[in-house]
């Protein structure tokens, strides 16, 4: 319940909303054959008796990074602000 706003809180039922988040981590599995299909996601939401399966935990963490907002002006050819690094391994 820590995930929702405050002003949200008292207007939910924490029952719908863990299911949902638990839905959720279903859909973002790692491996897509863990994934459910649409179609078991819109059967697992209507039903208030399905028992929903645990997600697989994640085989490892990276860690958390937020952004710091900028500037921009219309000369930045800026496109994101994701520090991503390519590794091209090469034989000896």
């Amino acid at each position: 319940m820590e995930l929702i706003g405050e002003h949200l809180a008292g207007s939910c039922v924490p029952t719908e909303v863990l299911k949902c988040i638990q839905i959720g981590l279903l859909c973002v599995q790692v491996d897509p054959a863990n994934r459910p299909t649409m179609s078991t996601v819109v059967a697992m939401l209507e039903s208030e008796t399905i028992t929903l399966p645990l997600p697989v935990e994640p085989t490892f963490y990276v860690g958390h990074f937020v952004a710091e907002p900028i500037q921009l002006s219309f000369t930045d050819r800026i496109f994101s602000v994701n520090e991503v690094t390519i590794s091209n391994i090469s034989a000896r």
